[in-house]
Parts: C-alpha cells; sequence; structure tokens
C-alpha cells in the first residue's frame, strides 16, 4: 500500500513537542488532514485535536490513515518503570490504535542512541545494532519498542510499520538538545574531550518533517527502518563554536581527559542509583560517550528507498536556533557571556 497524503487522514502523537509540531505543520501543508495528539491540549497546534495520553488514544476512534509516534520520554537519566511506560508501553497503545481505526500504515520515530557504543563508529547502516549493552534506560526501551514493532509487522490485520532513527535534531523550537548544552555551558562550560574532534551528525527539524512524510507514502518503505540525518557530520567544537557565535555567546570550554571523565561517570551512575530517588547524575556515561566519540550514519537506505535528501542545510538550521535564541533576548531573557 502508499498514500500521496492528498486528503489522507493522519494523526501525530507527541504534537505539543519540538519534533511533533514541525510534522503536524508539513503534512498539513503537504494534503493530510492532520489531528495534533497530545497531553497538553493549550500546547498542540491549532486545529483538529485529541487531548489525553497514549492510554487514552488506544480508545480513541479518531480515524486516522496514517499514524506518526512521535511522542516519548527523552533523557538521559530516570527509573526504568517510567521509560517502559512511555516508550514501550506508549507504543504497544499507538500500534493498538492503529489497528483499532484501520490505519495503513504507522511511521515510528525511535532514536539512533540504540547505536551507542563508548567508541568511534563511523557509516552505521540500520541492521547495525547490538541491543546486548544499552547505555541507560532509555535506549533500553527504545530498543524494546522497536522490538514489539518488528513483532507485529507484516500483520495482515494491522498497519504497515515504518522506524525512522533521526540523529541529533536541531531548529527553531528545539527543548532538548541545544538547551541542555547551553546550561552546561552557562553553570561550568562544555566539556571538550579528545579536543572536541569527536564526528557529530545532526538533523535539521524541517528534514526530519520530510522523512516522515516519505515514510508515510512510499509503499516499498513498509517493513524498514531508516536512518535520517543532515548528512554534514562536522566535529562537536566546530558545530559548538557556530552555534554560539550565532547566539552571541563566547564559548567557555572545558578541555578534560577523556578516560579519567568516563571513569567518574560511571562511579557517580553507580552512586546516584542507590541514592534516595535515585537523582540524576551531573554527567552520565551516554553524555560523555555521545560528546567524545564520532558517530555518524549511513543514509544509503533512506536515498534508495525514501528518495530522501536534506531540504534544509545544517548552517541555515543552526542559524534558525540562534535567530530565535536572539529574539528571546530581546523580548526579556538575560543574556549569556
Amino acid at each position: 500500500m502508499g498514500g500521496t497524503g492528498t486528503g489522507e487522514r493522519a494523526l501525530v502523537t507527541g504534537a505539543s513537542g519540538f519534533v511533533g509540531g514541525h510534522v503536524v505543520r508539513h503534512l498539513r501543508e503537504h494534503g493530510y488532514h492532520v489531528t495534533a495528539s497530545g497531553r497538553r491540549g493549550g500546547a498542540l497546534p491549532a486545529g483538529d485535536v485529541h487531548v489525553g495520553d497514549l492510554d487514552d488514544l488506544a480508545r480513541s476512534d479518531v480515524p486516522a490513515d496514517v499514524v506518526v509516534h512521535c511522542a516519548a520520554l527523552s533523557s538521559p537519566w530516570g527509573p526504568w518503570s517510567a521509560f517502559e511506560h512511555a516508550n514501550v508501553t506508549g507504543t504497544a497503545r499507538v500500534l493498538e490504535y492503529a489497528r483499532r481505526v484501520g490505519a495503513r500504515r504507522l511511521v515510528h520515530v525511535s532514536s539512533p542512541g540504540i547505536y551507542a557504543a563508548p567508541r568511534d563508529r563511523l557509516d552505521i547502516r540500520e541492521d547495525q545494532v547490538d541491543p546486548s549493552r544499552p547505555m541507560n534506560h532509555y535506549i533500553r526501551s527504545k530498543l524494546h519498542a522497536e522490538a514489539l514493532l518488528r513483532a507485529a509487522s507484516g500483520d495482515p490485520d494491522g498497519p504497515e510499520i515504518v522506524v525512522l532513527r533521526p540523529r541529533g535534531i536541531v531548529g527553531a523550537g528545539d527543548t532538548g538538545l541545544v538547551p541542555r548544552l547551553l546550561r552546561v555551558h552557562d553553570r561550568v562550560g562544555v566539556p571538550l574531550l579528545r579536543g572536541g574532534r569527536g564526528l557529530v551528525d545532526l538533523t535539521a527539524v524541517e528534514n526530519v518533517a520530510h522523512a516522515v512524510r516519505l515514510a508515510a507514502e512510499v509503499p516499498e518503505a513498509a517493513g524498514l527502518a531508516f536512518n535520517i540525518t543532515n548528512g554534514d557530520p562536522r566535529p562537536f567544537v566546530e558545530l559548538l563554536d557556530q552555534l554560539l557565535t550565532g547566539l552571541g555567546v563566547r564559548p567557555r570550554y572545558l578541555r578534560l581527559p577523556a578516560g579519567p571523565v568516563s571513569a567518574l561517570a560511571a562511579v557517580l551512575e553507580a552512586v546516584c542509583t542507590v541514592l534516595p530517588g535515585q537523582p540524576e547524575p551531573p554527567i552520565t556515561r551516554y553524555t560523555v560517550s555521545t560528546i567524545t566519540h564520532s558517530q555518524t550514519l549511513d543514509l544509503t537506505r533512506a536515498r534508495r528507498v525514501l528518495g530522501y535528501e536534506p531540504v534544509v542545510g545544517l548552517d541555515a538550521a543552526l542559524a534558525s536556533y540562534a535567530v530565535a535564541g536572539q529574539r528571546g533576548r530581546r523580548v526579556g531573557e538575560q543574556p549569556r557571556d
């Protein structure tokens, strides 16, 4: 099966979030009748909405030909029960809903965090996943969610399933990746391990929305997973310099040895795990790995099957975030120095 989008009905979960909101707008611009679904009604894009959690959605009869699952709990730290409920049980609920309403296709936005390892990994293909040693509960939950969907793929009574793994999503409206970096920068400076030379593959949020639409429409995509990035990996320190300069912020870096920092992160995780409330440690092994080692994704399958190519360049994505940040300071935020 496959669709053109024109006149089709789509439901997007997590539509009050950064990625989900962009997906809603992009699909509407390309002829879909979109229902924006999420728990925070006031934050959902205007238009048709479904307010409620994923348990509510599973019982819903809101019609949809395409379901796009963007909702997730994304954090480097937290209890397994929270990630399991949000990302594993939540995905099962979305699949239940898609079956209930007879959707033809379910597009699941997953994470390339499932490739994470404490070493450089270049041109990673979609099949190069080692599920035996996830670096945190978030990654573990994403592995479980994908396994659940693989088991359901091919069910004649269920939707066709497509999985996307977009890496390092950036752009105006980002509330996760860049703000987290900026908070660390403001407090102590951004740690540079191995001189910040590790290659980082980022993705403009507009390109994620574009890939979602292709995944919804291309017949040959059914049953497959796809890496999505801008295909423009750059050293971590160069990206930071460009971003901070665009924001009018003087870079503050901490040049630290990678080995001892990684060992410290492991100790801090062990300590925080046994403390009451399991507070998030100042630094985690996953964070250390992310800013130390190169990770780039092979886009061959996305280009060949989906016809995917970025529609917004990385420089433009970083600039759009910088413009939004500068505007925010003009209306009352305190400037960073």
